[in-house]
C-alpha cells in the first residue's frame, strides 16, 4: 500500500525529488502532469494513460520495485503496462510481480559538444515529405525501432542522403527539458563509413543549441554503438531495466 506523504503531485514535484536527473528531465514532458511515489532514495512516477502506458523510475532498485507491488495491488499498475526502472536482476522481481519482458538498457548523456566528424555536414533536418524514405529505411535497417514517422514524441527527423537517397536519419524526441536522440539508423550497405558518427555528432550538436544536454538509449550488447557513443562525449550513464507487466 501506497502512503499518502510519499506521493508526489505534478511533474515539477517530481523532477525535485528526482534531483533533476537527467533521465528524468529527457522523459518527463513538458506540460504534461505526472504523479510519483517516493520510497528509501527511489522516484517512480506514471504518466497519464493517453500519454504513455507506464512509467519510470530512478535510484535504488530495491525500494523501487517496492513501489511497483504496492502500485498493482493498489490497482494504480495493471497487466500490459510497461516500467522502465533502476537496473535489477529478474530474480529481483519473483515471486512479487510477473513480467512477459525483462531488457536492460542504458541511458547515456552529454553536456559537451562533440568533436566534429567527417560528413557531419552532410547531416540536414528534413521534412514531411521525407516520411515514405524514413520509413523505408527503417523498415530496412532498423525494423524494430520505436520511433515512426508520426510519433508524437518525435520533433524532427535529421538524416544523410547519398546522390539522391537517404542513407542515414535519426529522430529528436527532446519533448523534455533536454535533447533526446532515438532511432538512429544508417543503411546497411553505407555502414563502416562514418556515417553513424556524423548522424550522432551532427544531431547532438543542432540539439546542444537548445539545450544543455542531450541523452541516448543505447543496449549494452551494442558494443560497437556504445563505443562510439562514449567517443563522441556520452560518457554519463543510467542503467535501466524494462518490463512489462504480465
Amino acid at each position: 500500500m501506497i502512503i499518502s506523504d510519499r506521493v508526489l503531485q505534478g511533474r515539477d514535484a517530481v523532477l525535485a525529488a528526482a534531483g533533476h536527473h537527467p533521465y528524468a528531465r529527457a522523459v518527463l514532458w513538458r506540460g504534461l502532469e505526472a504523479r510519483g511515489y517516493q520510497r528509501d532514495g527511489a522516484v517512480l512516477w506514471v504518466f497519464p494513460p493517453e500519454h504513455s502506458n507506464g512509467g519510470d523510475a530512478i535510484g535504488p532498485a530495491e525500494p523501487a520495485i517496492e513501489i511497483c507491488v504496492a502500485l498493482v495491488a493498489d490497482g494504480v499498475l495493471r497487466p500490459g503496462q510497461s516500467l522502465h526502472l533502476p537496473r535489477h536482476s529478474r530474480d529481483l522481481l519473483s515471486p512479487r510481480l510477473t513480467v512477459s519482458r525483462h531488457d536492460d538498457w542504458d541511458f547515456l548523456w552529454t553536456g559537451t559538444r562533440p568533436p566534429e566528424q567527417p560528413d557531419e555536414q552532410r547531416v540536414v533536418r528534413l521534412t514531411a515529405a521525407d516520411n515514405p524514405a524514413v520509413e523505408a529505411l527503417i523498415d530496412e535497417a532498423f525494423p524494430t525501432s520505436t520511433s515512426r514517422p508520426g510519433d508524437p514524441r518525435v520533433v524532427n527527423w535529421y538524416g544523410i542522403r547519398a546522390g539522391g537517397r537517404l542513407v542515414a536519419c535519426g529522430a529528436d524526441r527532446s519533448r523534455g527539458d533536454i535533447g533526446f536522440l532515438a532511432g538512429l539508423t544508417v543503411a546497411p550497405d553505407q555502414r563502416g563509413r562514418g556515417l553513424g558518427a556524423a548522424l550522432t555528432a551532427g544531431m547532438t550538436r543542432a540539439l546542444l543549441a537548445r539545450h544543455d544536454t542531450v541523452g541516448l538509449g543505447v543496449y549494452p550488447q551494442n558494443v560497437g554503438a556504445v563505443r562510439l557513443y562514449r567517443r563522441l562525449g556520452f560518457t554519463n550513464t543510467h542503467h535501466l531495466t524494462s518490463i512489462r507487466l504480465a
